[in-house]
């Protein structure tokens, strides 16, 4: 039995994209024992899973950290074969700390290096594909979520899930507020509750968007993972930015719009849904200017 170690640190999206990887190497090493190298947001989704024997903590000290870093050069020469799919400079770093060749990511030197002079042109799920198929994984199909779907309360009635947040660093990827509040008050007069996810940062956005529409349920910063996964399963649609939970939502079936501004490039990191016509993505160089007809216009 072979000790195969599997890389995914961050952020949200990245991590959801990376479920059919996930999938993929469990399935690729069935007979042997796998282990998940993440940080500390994704431990509890992580040991949930079906895919992972173990979960160690990455806390990503600073380099000057001499007894830190030589703790991660004991961890990673327990392993057989490293498969890194954060591919960082960072994560580079590692193959050397590691100390031998059998690893599947950009590393010069590692045995089933991804060195597709492409890959920066390619989506996210693609690259990642490509990555698995240099290391002899010629198959990465959808993963059965259905473990996922069971987290999560039961909302009485349809309802729509709202995001109206994103990374702090990225206010530029942000519909205005008062566009989701306008659009909270047509779902619900479609006969969709708006429900509001995201984190406790994103507390004053579910209170504007509950002022305008009281029927509005706020859940920013009540939810682990597991239970916006649940949520997102049982979603009639979901509605938000170019931000982690819409990539969990399209991974989970919901029927999504997810808003693009040019801070991002949907063609290489746009959620992915599971069947054909689930997702639309709008872009507009500036969210401001995307007008709330065209967002409910989306949602059919």
């Amino acid at each position: 039995m072979q000790r195969i170690l599997v890389i995914r640190l961050s952020a949200l999206g990245d991590f959801v994209q990376s479920f059919a990887p996930f999938a993929a190497i469990r399935e690729h090493h069935r007979h042997d024992s796998v282990t998940l190298l993440t940080t500390a947001p994704f431990v509890e989704l992580a040991w949930a899973s079906p895919w992972f024997d173990h979960v160690e903590v990455d806390s990503r000290a600073p380099w000057y950290n001499l007894r830190a870093v030589m703790a991660m050069r004991g961890l990673l020469r327990r392993y057989d074969f490293i498969y890194d799919l954060q591919t960082s400079r960072r994560t580079t770093r590692y193959f050397h700390l590691s100390g031998h060749d059998a690893w599947s990511g950009i590393a010069p030197g590692a045995r089933a290096r991804h060195d597709n002079p492409q890959r920066q042109a390619m989506h996210n799920r693609a690259r990642q594909r490509d990555q698995l198929r240099r290391a002899g994984i010629a198959e990465v199909p959808e993963p059965d979520l259905s473990w996922l779907a069971a987290y999560g309360p039961r909302l009485p009635g349809p309802y729509a899930l709202l995001v109206p947040g994103t990374s702090p660093r990225h206010p530029v990827k942000r519909w205005p507020v008062e566009r989701f509040a306008g659009l909270a008050s047509r779902l619900w007069a479609r006969g969709l509750r708006p429900v509001v996810v995201g984190g406790g940062a994103d507390a004053p956005l579910a209170a504007a968007i509950s002022a305008a529409c009281d029927a509005t349920l706020d859940l920013t910063g009540r939810t682990s993972l597991l239970e916006l996964g649940g949520l997102a399963a049982r979603a009639a649609v979901a509605v938000g930015n170019d931000t982690g939970p819409m990539h969990l939502a399209a991974a989970m079936g919901a029927p999504c719009v997810v808003l693009f501004s040019r801070a991002g490039d949907p063609a290489l990191s746009a959620p992915m849904g599971c069947r054909p016509g689930q997702v639309r993505v709008l872009w507009a160089r500036d969210l401001a200017t995307l007008h709330i007809d065209r967002v409910a216009a989306a949602l059919g």
